[in-house]
């Protein structure tokens, strides 16, 4: 069934932008799922699909990932939230929200005041006066809590929209439409169209307040129209590479590709692209999808 509600296309930047504007960063740990390595890293050789099959039903040992999202304050546009993390209700049980067959081989915990809504809170900011909130894609550990953000503005590429709204088989895709099928501020980035450039090594970028501050940066492939987000602090970069890449080793070519992404190709450009950034710039911030390593070393805070 598709999703009731319609988008409406952004083709000019959000108000909000001052020029020169800088932004600060702050990483929220909301929730965790068990997502087998082998999905993440592909194994290769022979038998892909029957090695991807045994570690989907294996029960241990678990291989549980953390699932982020992040606050962005600008100094004029205020809060923008990117992805949601894991819905309150997980803390007791996933089923309703995640649905059976996701609950039951994700297996999706969130600790009492972990969500997104309860960290923001803490942070003295209202979660229903967020503005803006940037999703990478539309998977399900991704959308889980849009439904806390009933005044939100929800920003995502045409092409991610689609396919997750319209498309075919959308739980094969990673897609939950319960998740996102409200009647909310939904717009849309189409990255053929104009008010779209390049940005050093990323080819279709869009900026969000037309300040620099924040961009959005075309790269498919883990999903049809997969985003990153491009936040710029007051001496260099900070890049959400949302799912682009699971560990921070497939960005530094240490560790194979995942096994079954949407599309392989484009997935291998858009993570050149990043590789690139990451080479040219060595001092940003680059964040993979689900790293446990990296998370347990972030820092609370960039600026």
């Amino acid at each position: 069934m598709k999703v009731h509600v319609e988008p409406q296309p952004l083709h000019e930047p959000l108000a909000g932008g001052t020029p020169g504007a800088t932004v600060s960063v702050e990483p929220l740990i909301a929730g965790h799922v068990d997502f087998p390595e082998a999905m993440m890293v592909s194994p290769g050789g022979r038998l892909l699909t029957l090695k991807l099959v045994r570690a989907l039903l294996r029960d241990k040992p678990p291989h549980v990932v953390p699932v982020p999202a992040f606050l962005i304050r600008h100094p004029s546009a205020g809060a923008i939230l990117v992805d949601t993390g894991l819905h309150p209700s997980i803390a007791t049980d996933g089923k309703e929200n995640f649905g059976g067959m996701s609950n039951r081989f994700g297996k999706p915990t969130l600790e009492p005041g972990e969500d997104v809504p309860a960290q923001l809170r803490k942070l003295g900011l209202d979660p229903g006066e967020i503005p803006i909130v940037v999703m990478t894609h539309m998977h399900i550990d991704h959308t889980s809590a849009v439904s806390e953000f009933p005044k939100s503005t929800f920003v995502l590429s045409q092409t991610e929209w689609d396919d997750a709204a319209t498309g075919s088989g959308p739980t094969m895709k990673g897609y939950r439409r319960p998740h996102f099928d409200y009647a909310f501020d939904y717009r849309t980035v189409d990255f053929d169209r104009g008010n779209v450039d390049s940005y050093t090594s990323f080819g279709r970028t869009f900026d969000l307040f037309g300040d620099g501050s924040i961009r959005l940066a075309y790269t498919p492939g883990h999903s049809a129209g997969h985003i990153s987000v491009v936040a710029h602090l007051a001496q260099r970069d900070f890049v959400i590479g949302g799912d682009a890449m699971y560990v921070l080793a497939q960005l530094e070519g240490d560790a194979a590709l995942p096994p079954r992404p949407f599309d392989a190709h484009n997935l291998r450009r858009s993570l050149q692209e990043l590789r690139l950034f990451h080479d040219q710039f060595p001092d940003a911030v680059v964040t993979p999808g689900h790293d446990p390593e990296f998370y347990s070393r972030i820092a609370k805070r960039y600026e």
